[in-house]
């Protein structure tokens, strides 16, 4: 009842949602569906309901599979109350299709799903532009399947037909095995390129608008002079990614903490340091990334411990020292000697 309301329909006005609507087949007189969503006196949407934590297996549609023949409805929703699949009648007129054109998960579900569903919204459904996006969304669901399961396990047609695209010679048996192994790798390699492309272009974009923001000073009270970095040219520091990466991560840390504009990132050639309030006697962590092995050293004890990573999630393990090297500059003002 709180979905269907949440679609815009009165639920305790009978001439928009009646529970138990009577459905007669032929000579079975009285049969009932758990609900039906009436338009202009004639049911739209049919609801079968099961109870919570059921299996929705097609065998529970049973019911819908008749009642859906017998009624003007063109929309089936079978549901557990969380889990909730869509039907119509794609394949054969005014026949109910097996298998569903969308499945939505009240605690499992994505931005592009929210859509979908609101066009069942009382102000915005239209029997026609509702059928053309099930249309759509039954078949991209079974080539998006599809290509999950290539992406896991090629199939042997899949292999054959990519290897056919790019190789002029007979497949042997033997190359068919090697192409195999190169097909799936490839299929997740470039996956992987598009991925750190998305990932490198947002956190570049997101890093320019950062540095862009001018830093505020530093209270009077804490303005102390402050050590000098390491000369260095500009030409000799190359910001990475990854170090760019680590830097939004602890900004990330430390939201709730502080201001995050005061959270400062200053990089040099041997590690990349990000401070409070852009002075680097309050350091909270340096990224030392351009060696074989990455460490970050972390400032919640005097003098800086390091710690190894091996990946910039092991940053998000380090949360709680973060805001605890940040805390000592903000409870007490002190400041850490640098070396």
């Amino acid at each position: 009842m709180p979905f269907i309301n949440a679609l815009g329909y009165n639920v305790f006005d009978p001439t928009e949602v009646v529970p138990e609507f009577i459905c007669d087949i032929g000579t079975k007189k009285g049969e009932k569906i758990d609900y039906a969503i009436m338009r202009d006196g004639k049911p739209i949407i049919l609801f079968e309901c099961k109870h919570v934590g059921s299996d929705l297996n097609i065998n529970h549609a049973s019911q819908l599979f008749r009642y859906f023949h017998v009624t003007e409805a063109r929309i089936a929703i079978l549901t557990n109350g969380i889990h909730y699949k869509l039907f119509t009648d794609l394949e054969q007129p005014n026949k109910m299709d097996e298998r569903p054109f969308m499945e939505f998960d009240l605690f499992n579900f994505q931005e592009n799903d929210v859509s979908e569903i609101k066009k069942l919204n009382k102000l915005d459904f239209k029997m026609e532009d509702m059928l053309f996006a099930a249309y759509n969304l039954k078949y991209m669901r079974a080539f998006k399947k599809y290509f999950e399961e290539q992406f896991n396990q090629p199939s042997a047609d899949f292999i054959h037909f990519i290897s056919k695209q790019i190789y002029d010679g007979t497949l042997t048996p033997k190359l068919k095995e090697q192409f195999s192994v190169l097909v799936h790798r490839s299929f997740h390699q470039f996956l992987n390129d598009k991925i750190t492309m998305r990932l490198r272009s947002a956190m570049l974009d997101t890093t320019s608008s950062v540095l862009s923001q001018e830093i505020p000073a530093a209270p009077v009270s804490e303005a102390v002079p402050t050590a000098p970095l390491p000369e260095t040219s500009d030409k000799e520091i190359e910001t990475t990614v990854e170090e760019t990466e680590g830097f939004m991560i602890v900004r990330a840390i430390l939201r709730k903490s502080v201001a995050v504009s005061r959270v400062v990132m200053r990089d040099v050639q041997s590690y990349c340091g990000i401070l409070l309030d852009d002075n680097n006697r309050k350091p909270i962590c340096r990224l030392h990334f351009n060696g074989s092995k990455k460490f970050v050293t972390v400032f919640d004890v005097e003098g800086g411990e390091r710690v190894d990573i091996t990946s910039l999630d092991n940053l998000y393990e380090l949360a709680s020292r973060i805001r605890t090297a940040v805390q000592r500059y903000e409870t007490k003002g002190q400041e850490v000697p640098v070396s």
